[in-house]
């Protein structure tokens, strides 16, 4: 039986923690005392003393999806007054726009719309490419396992074919929680929990780098939270693929879910602190100010957070359930400097980069290269920027 005392060992031990562990944790009422231990795994993992943001934008280039989850305020049937479908050259402007301020990439989101085949993408990713270049961290895996139930082909030609068109990285969408009674009650039409896990693995099987993700605090147990985290180490253990983890709290206004009650900081502090301490091997994981506000994600990082996520110069999905909180990059780096923190840009790989997104520092996944097999190697723009670097070096 897990107590307390035993799990304070166990992480002063750098021993893996039980599920058993996880769910006592949950279920503690000392938050602090979480937090320190989490804080101790922080510093172990991030000795410097500095926590990273990126500089990016959410672009989402369509609402139309078929999917219809209840926690979604987002998403419009087809047909609906209020669909989109972004034209190539708004999506362009934006990523100007973007690149004006600093930002190394987008990140390129939408819903499942019944039109968007393998082609559509292609033509999508290699568009971006050739007339405004970034990293494009795109799509989710339910979104690339629809485009194959759309496109009648498997996923492992899928992946193939959206990396060579330029999709660069893949984020951790979709996640939600990584158990099926619960994803049949909030999202039946979506990605199953293998499913979800096995686009991600065929992403890491290929050199894709990915995140992972939670949206927690709806129907889902603690026991079924501590599911999803154990799920994610097991695949994080197969392959090393995920570059970070990422939790968030429910958001339910004009959801369907509307009186579905939400939790507060409380439960998201505690809940981050024990993500931290359970997933023992993936590096970084991020605060979510979208949800939280810049506050209490500032409070955070002395519960086991490294990195503040993304300034998000724009975004859409969490800001339709009434959650809008964005911050510039004076906020952003003011709350971590608050916090007794460095602030440092970073890219999808955690590689440091200066005011005008050029790469400054190259940053090794000896775990990576290790799990999966492949080379610790970027998109061929970043590669050049190293190029560059050590030229001048």
């Amino acid at each position: 039986m897990s107590d307390f005392a035993t799990i304070d060992a166990k992480v002063r031990a750098g021993t893996r923690l039980s599920e058993d562990d996880a769910l006592l944790l949950l279920r503690h009422p000392d938050l602090p005392a979480i937090g320190r231990l989490a804080d101790l795994v922080r510093r172990r993992r991030h000795p410097h003393g500095e926590v990273t943001y990126i500089v990016d934008r959410n672009i989402n280039y369509t609402n139309v999806c078929v999917t219809l989850c209840k926690f979604c305020a987002f998403y419009r049937r087809p047909g609906h007054d209020e669909g989109y479908d972004h034209p190539l050259e708004l999506i362009y402007e934006k990523i100007r726009e973007t690149k004006e301020l600093g930002g190394v990439q987008i990140l390129l989101q939408g819903g499942h719309h019944p039109d968007y085949d393998i082609e559509r993408y292609e033509r999508l990713f290699s568009s971006i490419k050739a007339n405004e270049p970034i990293h494009v961290h795109g799509l989710s895996p339910s979104e690339i396992l629809h485009c194959c139930n759309v496109s009648k082909l498997p996923l492992s030609q899928v992946v193939e074919r959206m990396r060579a068109a330029g999709l660069d990285s893949v984020p951790g969408g979709g996640g939600e929680i990584l158990v099926d009674r619960v994803r049949k009650l909030i999202s039946p039409l979506k990605t199953m929990s293998d499913e979800w896990l096995g686009v991600m693995r065929e992403c890491h099987r290929q050199g894709l780098r990915t995140t992972a993700t939670m949206m927690f605090g709806h129907v889902e147990t603690l026991e079924e939270r501590v599911e999803h985290m154990r799920r994610i180490r097991d695949l994080q253990d197969e392959a090393g693929g995920f570059t970070a983890f990422i939790s968030w709290t429910f958001q339910a206004p004009n959801t369907e879910m509307t009186d579905t009650p939400m939790v507060g900081g409380f439960d998201y502090l505690r809940t981050a602190a024990v993500s931290r301490l359970f997933i023992d091997n993936i590096e970084n994981f991020q605060a979510s100010f979208v949800t939280q506000g810049i506050d209490l994600a500032g409070v955070s990082l002395a519960y086991g957070m490294n990195d503040m996520g993304s300034v998000m110069i724009e975004e859409n999905v969490v800001s339709a359930a009434n959650c809008e909180c964005l911050a510039n990059i004076g906020e952003l780096e003011k709350q971590i400097r608050a916090a007794g923190f460095a602030p440092r840009r970073r890219n999808m790989f955690y590689d440091r980069v200066d005011e005008q997104g050029q790469v400054a520092q190259r940053h090794h996944d000896p775990f990576w290269i290790e799990r999966s097999g492949h080379a610790d190697g970027r998109p061929a723009a970043i590669e050049e920027q190293f190029a560059t670097l050590q030229a001048g070096a």
